[in-house]
């Protein structure tokens, strides 16, 4: 091969060679526009680094270049070119622009000399990063794998991350059947309102639970009272927050709701005493009731005294009373207190007209306040104490007959005496009619100085009165009995009272039915009560209308 020859192949392995860096370049600027990662090691030099010394080493190996051998195919010498096809077979080139095999081929598609730009890759998917190594051997690093005497120079490897578009998930999955992808949305969407309605059904429940709640007492076992003002004026959801405020409702707001659901519109203002042990339906009740003008003492009980009762069935409702009291309410405290002297001193004197004429100490009355303690319901306080009560019943009493006192002075009777037979006529008869014939038939007895004989007394002094008492026990009752109450033996009337008269008694024995009447007989099965003024039409009533139902 002529010199001339040997400088044109030169010349092409240097433009190879440049137009491989090119293309190395040209990928790089690809992966840039890809926004792909390049990653270069920390001590390794950049791409244009090595493009530069790859030129000066090209140059250096054109210089010491020897003699090309004859190409082992064709007989003739291999260029340069080939050769480093032959052992860089990991050089990548762009299917557009095949590296020519021969400087004639380069040559003709060449358009002249100087490095050649590499089109711009198009952008290619399904394509897997690669790592591309590019090594350049010298004649020197030929001479030296030939023998160990042979001269060799510096291999430069150039290792480049080429990071391309990763292959798209959508394009290597399987395709969708449309009528599945359908039926799984249908699925997901049944579900999820599955799951709504369960929510939704879950927090109904739990609301209904707490509306529930909210009707119920707060302290179910709460005994203390909270006093409450409701002002004049307040509407439903006003009361509702002033009761939530003082701890007795839960929430004002269901309250109201619940208030206006039940039709509770005549809520009413004034002072009220609650507890915390009632419903909202109770707390409604109350508020009906309306209020006291000025805050009142809470109430823990309420005593309620039927007409009619003895002193010891008194005594015994008192014993019977539950709360927290100042002192306890015992039916013995509340006999000891009826029979303290000292105590009787102290009433006669707050109370002169209606214990004026109280029986005295040996009267033989059983109870000296016998009779006296009005029958009523009493409201039990914190601060009620036994002696208290009875002085509350007292004063009860004074009150009911004060209308009455100049009437009774004017008849020439006592309170006693008044007190005496109304209670004997409160156990007779039942009715006012009955109640006021029965006191004249008393009076006449009485202006004829007849006995009485009224079995009540009788059963007072068996300790009997207030009993279940059978038509034949008291046509039984021993009428000889030993005691200043025996009214078939005594004359007159007994020491005092029998029992608490209610007032419809005592009036009835204020304004009697005068008749001729002297005797009377009650038909207890029947309750009709019939009247004779001889003692044969009498006895005649009573073979009638008691003993023919004994048998």
């Amino acid at each position: 091969m002529s010199e001339k020859s040997r400088e044109e192949e030169k010349l092409s392995f240097k433009e190879q060679i440049l137009r491989d860096l090119e293309k190395v370049k040209g990928y790089d600027e690809v992966l840039k526009e890809d926004e792909a990662v390049v990653r270069t090691p920390a001590n390794e030099p950049s791409a244009e680094e090595l493009m530069t010394d790859s030129l000066s080493t090209v140059e250096e190996i054109m210089r010491k270049a020897p003699t090309v051998p004859t190409h082992p195919s064709q007989g003739v010498p291999a260029s340069p070119a080939d050769e480093i096809q032959r052992e860089t077979p990991g050089v990548p080139s762009h299917p557009s622009q095949d590296v020519p095999s021969s400087p004639a081929e380069e040559s003709g598609s060449r358009p002249g000399p100087g490095p050649v730009r590499p089109k711009k890759l198009e952008r290619e998917y399904n394509e897997t990063p690669t790592r591309v190594a590019v090594s350049y051997t010298t004649a020197e690093k030929k001479a030296e794998q030939a023998g160990p005497e042979t001269p060799t120079a510096a291999t430069e490897t150039v290792d480049i991350i080429s990071d391309t578009s990763r292959r798209s998930r959508r394009e290597g999955a399987k395709p969708v059947n449309p009528k599945k992808e359908k039926k799984s949305h249908v699925k997901a969407f049944v579900i999820s309102f599955l799951v709504f309605l369960a929510l939704l059904s879950a927090g109904g429940y739990f609301g209904y639970q707490y509306v529930l709640d909210s009707l119920l007492p707060i302290d179910a076992n709460s005994k203390k009272y909270v006093t409450v003002g409701i002002p004049e004026g307040s509407n439903v959801q006003e009361i509702g927050t002033t009761l939530e405020k003082a701890g007795l409702v839960k929430h004002g707001l269901i309250f109201s709701f619940y208030a206006k659901y039940k039709n509770y519109t005549d809520l009413k203002a004034g002072y009220y005493n609650l507890q915390k042990s009632m419903s909202t339906e109770d707390l409604l009740k109350e508020l009906q009731k309306g209020g006291t003008d000025e805050p009142q003492e809470p109430v823990l009980a309420t005593l309620t005294i039927p007409e009619g009762y003895t002193l010891d069935q008194i005594a015994q409702a008192v014993g019977q009373l539950q709360g927290d009291f100042k002192e306890s309410l015992t039916a013995e405290a509340f006999l000891a207190k009826v029979q303290d002297e000292t105590f009787i001193s102290q009433a006669v004197a707050k109370y002169p007209t209606l214990l004026e004429s109280l029986p005295v100490k040996d009267s033989g009355a059983r109870y000296r306040l016998e009779g006296y303690l009005f029958p009523a319901t009493y409201s039990i306080k914190e601060s009620t104490t036994i002696e208290s009560l009875i002085d509350e019943m007292l004063a009860a009493m004074d009150k009911n007959l004060s209308p009455y006192y100049s009437t009774i002075k004017s008849k020439n009777l006592t309170v006693n005496e008044l007190l005496t037979i109304a209670s004997l006529v409160e156990k007779e008869g039942a009715k006012t009619e009955d109640r006021k014939l029965i006191a004249g038939v008393f009076y006449n007895r009485l202006n004829r100085d007849m006995p009485l004989q009224s079995n009540i007394a009788i059963l007072y002094a068996q300790g009997k009165l207030g009993q279940n008492i059978s038509l034949a026990e008291d046509v039984a009752i021993d009428t000889n009995i030993d005691s200043p109450y025996n009214v078939y033996k005594n004359v007159g009337l007994m020491p005092g009272p029998v029992d608490s008269p209610s007032l419809d008694a005592i009036e009835s024995s204020i304004n009697q039915t005068k008749s001729d009447n002297l005797y009377f007989v009650a038909d207890v099965t029947e309750g009709k009560v019939y009247y004779a003024n001889n003692q044969e039409d009498h006895d005649r009533n009573v073979a009638e209308h008691v003993n023919s139902k004994l048998n």
